[in-house]
C-alpha cells in the first residue's frame, strides 16, 4: 500500500485541515496496530515497516505527488495548505459552481473602506482603533465592528495607554478568506510593517472625519477564496 494513497484517504475523509504531526500519527500508530495484531511476524506485509517510520518529510513528499498528479490529470481539486493543516480543495476557477450547492450563502464582498482598515490591521496588529483612525483619517467604528462580525478581526488584548483600548488583530478566517498560510505572505510585509504610522492620541471615538485627513493607497492583498 502506497503512502500516498494514504495520505489521499486521510485527507478525503475529513473536510478539516489536517496538520503534518497528525497525518504522521495516525499513519504510524495504525502500521504499529497491523504489525502488533499478526500472530506470526512474517505474515506482516512488507510495506509496514517503512510505513512506522514515517516522518513529515514522507508526508510532504506524498502530498507533492498528489497535488502533481491532479494536476497531470485535470481534476477540479487539488490539496492545499491552510493555517491549520493541509484539506482537499475545489479549484477556484470551479468556486462559482460550488456555491450553487449553498444558495442561501450569498458571497459578501469587503467595501473599499473596510479592506483599507483590514490591511492596516493586517500589516500593523495588534493596533488599537485610533491607531487606524490615525492611518485612515475617518472614524472607523463601523468598519471595525463589520471585519469583527465576519470573523477577520478579533480583540487581542489591551494596550498599556490611558483608558486602556481595545487591541485588534487579524484572526485564522483572514488567513483562511485571503488563502494565505501566515502573515509573512502578505505582499510586501516586512517593508509595510517598518513604515512608521501616524501616533494617535487615545480618545473617544469621533463621530466624522479627523482634523488632519490623511491619504491611504489601497493594499493589494490576494483576491478573497470565499
Amino acid at each position: 500500500m502506497e503512502l500516498t494513497a494514504i495520505v489521499e484517504s486521510l485527507l478525503f475523509a475529513t473536510q478539516e485541515p489536517l496538520p503534518l504531526p497528525q497525518m504522521v500519527a495516525a499513519i504510524k500508530d495504525t502500521a504499529k496496530d497491523i504489525r502488533d495484531a499478526a500472530a506470526d511476524p512474517t505474515e506482516v506485509p512488507e510495506w509496514i515497516e517503512p510505513l512506522i517510520g514515517v516522518d513529515e518529510l514522507n508526508i510532504r513528499g506524498a502530498i507533492d505527488e498528489l497535488v502533481s498528479h491532479y494536476h497531470k490529470d485535470n481534476r477540479a481539486f487539488t490539496v492545499v495548505e491552510r493555517p491549520h493543516g493541509w484539506r482537499l480543495c475545489a479549484k477556484s476557477s470551479y468556486s462559482e459552481w460550488c456555491r450553487a450547492l449553498y444558495p442561501g450563502k450569498k458571497v459578501q464582498r469587503l467595501s473599499q473602506p473596510a479592506l483599507e482598515t483590514l490591511a492596516i490591521i493586517a500589516y500593523r496588529q495588534p493596533i488599537t482603533k485610533a491607531g487606524v483612525e490615525a492611518v485612515r483619517g475617518v472614524s472607523v467604528d463601523a468598519m471595525m465592528q463589520q471585519l469583527v462580525d465576519r470573523g477577520l478581526v478579533k480583540v487581542e488584548g489591551r494596550a498599556e495607554l490611558p483608558g486602556k483600548p481595545l487591541l485588534y488583530g487579524t484572526t485564522d478566517g483572514f488567513l483562511d478568506h485571503f488563502a494565505v498560510n501566515s502573515l509573512d505572505e502578505l505582499p510586501n510585509a516586512t517593508e509595510l510593517r517598518r513604515v512608521k504610522l501616524p501616533t494617535a492620541v487615545e480618545q473617544p471615538s469621533r463621530e466624522g472625519p479627523s482634523e488632519t485627513q490623511l491619504s491611504l493607497e489601497p493594499v493589494n492583498l490576494p483576491d478573497s477564496q470565499d
